[in-house]
């Protein structure tokens, strides 16, 4: 016969109300499906109306559709300013997005893929609603008067938000919101540059840096719908329209090994520069930080008079570079025109991305290398534009660290599966050329900057150096591995904890046994468990030397809501540790001392079975 209280619980299940349409998006894959598609269709329309308000507002500013191809060109709507509206329209369009992100939005300020990688990694997901209208806004402002950076960290930022609140909308649980927040990442990207595939790896691989089943399906989803939308309004050709190339000889690819090597430099190097200039800016500026875009627009305006082919993106001139329309000494001014203009237009507050200023800088390069290996040896180097092409991998990778994103990005950009092993060879030697000058990305160095080591989970900084020996419990009641069920019931039914604690007779820990596993064993008359020993689990241990942050990792799967706690040599058991405990060190701003000590076993309470 079912405990009492076991019984009222089942008959509570049997009432329970039909689900609802948001309990089914809550709780099923089918549910999680329909939101990745209806998240990708968002980010798509989001793609089409973001681009169209750059091309709206670089019209307005510039005159032009896009200004960097444009030269020494005029703006006829001001024709009275000559050459000098380039000074003019940062400082307009500053007056205008400055105020607006710093007081509506200031996660929108700057390149926009690190706070997305933040909010998934330490805040469960969770993005301010008005980011996506706040995000759009400012970057189109930002990119159409001139600001030299790129389009996909917006699109990232504003499609990562949609997600966000769609999810929350539903009261999404953080693991699944997190998803979501990739879905919306991954269907910007996949609609702004018809890279159905590229999509769902960046969101994967530098996102959620996580390529899980369930997180793989539904980005999926949500990218290839993305791309169908945006491929109703832009149309199903590559990005860039680049000439075809081809490798002629094997000895070809230690000149691509020794590109990837240098390019991997300039892209390491455009990452310090950037940061450097960012650190100038903040040590130079004293006035309110919502005029500091439009007072900064001045310097990023006279860059713009002595370098018109910074302007805003700049595919065109990059298309021009790998053409092989351009020498190799103005190539190298390019490089360095994109790097300072960039860093600029970042430091001054403006708000745009890295990964189209990367792919510039990597074009310059690559075909600087190229034009050069052709000088030195025309018969084996090849056409030099392919150098170029492979320098736009090879310096992303660098940069992001992302080389599985490099190889297909660069792939979908193009249409050019001719270069696939030689980018595959720059690409990883440039890889490789990263990591060993730094740890840290173009975008996890911004967060290291503010203290935040996502791989280190430090993003809470009161939580950094405590133990799970600092906010210890005392241990609920133990039960002896040969307690009855029926015993093993009614403790877990008056404890507050939903599993309990298991030993063996000599005292040696032997895991944990869950409320669930044993109502399940009762319920079901053909099981075969007599004792808690057979239903005993084992959850990930938890020491008094574990950090805290790594404790509540681990509490966040927990089957109940508390875990035990075993001392140094993980052996003995010494506490207990709820999430509970975790908000008291949090709420009062100390590390509490253990009632318990640091790792002293202790006696649990008497009970039944004990």
């Amino acid at each position: 016969m079912l405990p009492t209280s076991l019984t009222s619980r089942r008959t509570a299940l049997q009432v329970r109300p039909q689900p609802t349409v948001r309990t089914w998006l809550h709780d099923t894959s089918g549910g999680m499906a329909v939101l990745a598609v209806a998240i990708g269709a968002g980010a798509g329309v989001g793609a089409i109306g973001f681009r169209a308000l750059i091309e709206g507002f670089t019209r307005l500013f510039s005159g032009h559709t896009d200004y960097s191809a444009a030269g020494h060109a005029l703006n006829p709507l001001v024709p009275g300013l000559g050459a000098f509206f380039v000074v003019v329209s940062p400082v307009v369009a500053g007056l205008l997005y400055g105020p607006l992100v710093h007081w509506f939005a200031r996660e929108a300020r700057g390149h926009g893929v690190p706070e997305v990688m933040y909010a998934v990694a330490e805040r469960g997901g969770r993005i301010p609603p008005q980011v996506t209208l706040v995000k759009a806004i400012a970057s189109a402002l930002c990119i159409g008067s001139g600001g030299s950076v790129g389009r996909e960290g917006p699109i990232v930022q504003i499609g990562s938000a949609l997600g966000s609140t769609a999810g929350r909308l539903v009261r999404m649980p953080e693991p699944r919101l997190r998803v979501l927040v990739a879905c919306g990442a991954a269907g910007g990207i996949a609609a702004t540059f018809n890279a159905p595939i590229a999509g769902p790896l960046f969101a994967l691989e530098l996102i959620l840096r996580d390529f899980a089943v369930e997180s793989f399906a539904a980005v999926v989803l949500a990218s290839v719908t993305a791309s169908v939308v945006g491929r109703a309004a832009f149309g199903d050709t590559a990005f860039l329209t680049l000439p075809h190339f081809t490798t002629t000889s094997p000895a070809q690819y230690l000149i691509f090994a020794l590109l990837g090597l240098l390019v991997a430099l300039v892209g390491v190097g455009f990452s310090r520069v950037l940061y450097l200039v960012e650190d100038l800016c903040d040590w130079a500026w004293r006035g309110p930080e919502w005029l500091r875009p439009a007072v900064g627009g001045l310097f990023l305006g006279g860059l713009l008079l002595v370098l018109p082919q910074m302007y805003g993106v700049g595919y065109p001139v990059l298309q021009h570079a790998v053409a092989g329309k351009y020498a190799l000494t103005f190539l190298l001014l390019l490089l360095v025109g994109k790097v300072v203009a960039t860093s600029l237009t970042i430091g001054i507050g403006g708000s745009g991305g890295v990964f189209a200023p990367s792919l510039f800088i990597g074009a310059m390069a690559g075909t600087a290398v190229g034009d050069i290996a052709h000088e030195i040896m025309p018969t084996l180097a090849g056409q030099p534009g392919m150098y170029g092409l492979l320098g736009m991998g090879a310096a992303f990778a660098a940069a992001a660290r992302a080389p599985i994103t490099a190889v297909i990005v660069l792939f979908e950009l193009t249409g050019e599966y001719s270069i696939i092993l030689p980018l595959m060879t720059a690409i990883v030697v440039a890889t490789l050329v990263g990591r060993a000058l730094g740890k840290d990305t173009i975008y996890t160095l911004k967060l290291r900057r503010r203290g935040i080591d996502l791989d280190e989970h430090q993003g809470m900084p009161r939580l950094a150096g405590i133990s799970a020996a600092a906010v210890m419990e005392p241990l609920p009641e133990v039960l002896p591995a040969d307690t009855d069920l029926a015993t093993a019931s009614r403790s877990l039914a008056l404890s507050d904890h939903g599993i309990l604690p298991v030993r063996e007779s000599d005292g040696r820990y032997e895991g944990s046994v869950t409320a669930k596993a044993v109502a399940e064993a009762l319920g079901d008359p053909e099981s075969t468990s007599r004792t808690v020993a057979d239903l005993v689990e084992l959850p990930p241990v938890i020491t008094t030397n574990t950090p805290l942050t790594r404790a509540l990792d681990i509490l966040v799967s927990a089957p109940g809501t508390g875990l035990p706690v075993l001392d140094g040599g993980g052996k003995a058991l010494v506490g207990w540790i709820t999430h509970q405990g975790v908000l008291g060190t949090l709420n009062a701003g100390t590390v509490p001392k253990s009632p318990m000590g640091a790792g002293s076993p202790v006696s649990a309470p008497k009970g039944p079975g004990t």
